[in-house]
């Protein structure tokens, strides 16, 4: 399990036990992280016992549940409920992951969710995004081209479209980028490993014509160079994705121009 930005001087209290009906035979507990700002209290876990019968496969469906049937005040992501969107990343049973995707059968004991570690929460599974979204924005994520633009589309081959593949899939969840020791202590200053995957996404694009300024915007001793290789990136991606690799490429292409 993996630690989390907290309130200096606080713990995650025992919260409340929301029992299951009387009748309930399949119930599962989900212990929630919760935090309220407002209310000026210390962080708590609160557990919600499931009727399994009566909620359906995945950890997004039982938070649904207790969102609809238990507890309206449960504040969280969500949107696509197909693995699209990334809104509802959270840190489940220790691995930042997608509550939509992510089936409740796969899990042993009670379910355990947090919401993304080391960012700062905006109020219970709800971290605010803001400096990875302003990380994103500065590496310029659209098509750049002085040549004029054809009548039709811009033309690849298809062995330069498969360059994109493992990239283009990529949809800003940020499981990757908060699963990432070096994010989480050096993100004022570090991209990450989302971010750096959508940089080089660009900078492989064959109808770009950036990429000398592509990679000088990478080219520093922290945006770029604080990976360290660790790889908690890739392995909890859950679109099977592999940040660490596209790093690895930024870094050769400049070693290849120095």
């Amino acid at each position: 399990m993996v630690e989390f930005n907290l309130p200096a001087n606080s713990k995650v209290m025992r919260g409340k036990l929301f029992k299951a009906l009387e009748g309930a035979k399949d119930i599962k507990r989900f212990k929630v992280y919760r935090f309220d700002p407002d209310s000026g209290e210390n962080p708590r876990l609160d557990t919600y016992e499931i009727d399994l019968a009566t909620c359906g496969p995945m950890v997004l469906d039982a938070m649904l549940k207790i969102k609809n049937e238990i507890d309206s005040t449960f504040t969280f992501r969500r949107s696509c409920r197909e693995g699209v969107c990334g809104s509802c990343a959270f840190n489940i049973d220790g691995t930042n992951t997608l509550a939509c995707t992510k089936p409740i059968k796969d899990i042993r004991g009670d379910v355990k969710i947090y919401p993304l570690p080391h960012m700062p929460v905006i109020k219970d599974l709800v971290p605010d995004l803001s400096v990875p979204y302003a990380q994103y924005a500065s590496i310029e994520p659209w098509l750049k081209s002085d040549t004029p633009a054809p009548t039709g589309e811009r033309l690849q081959s298809p062995e330069e479209r498969k360059q994109l593949d493992g990239m283009w899939e990529c949809i800003l969840c940020f499981c990757c980028q908060t699963s990432c020791p070096s994010y989480w202590w050096n993100g004022d200053r570090y991209l990450g490993p989302a971010i750096l995957l959508q940089a080089y996404r660009w900078i492989a694009d064959s109808r770009d014509e950036a990429k000398g300024e592509r990679l000088d915007n990478v080219d520093d001793p922290f945006r770029l160079y604080r990976c360290h290789t660790i790889m908690n990136c890739t392995n909890t991606c859950p679109k099977h994705l592999n940040p660490g690799k596209a790093i690895a490429e930024i870094k050769q292409l400049l070693l290849k121009r120095r």
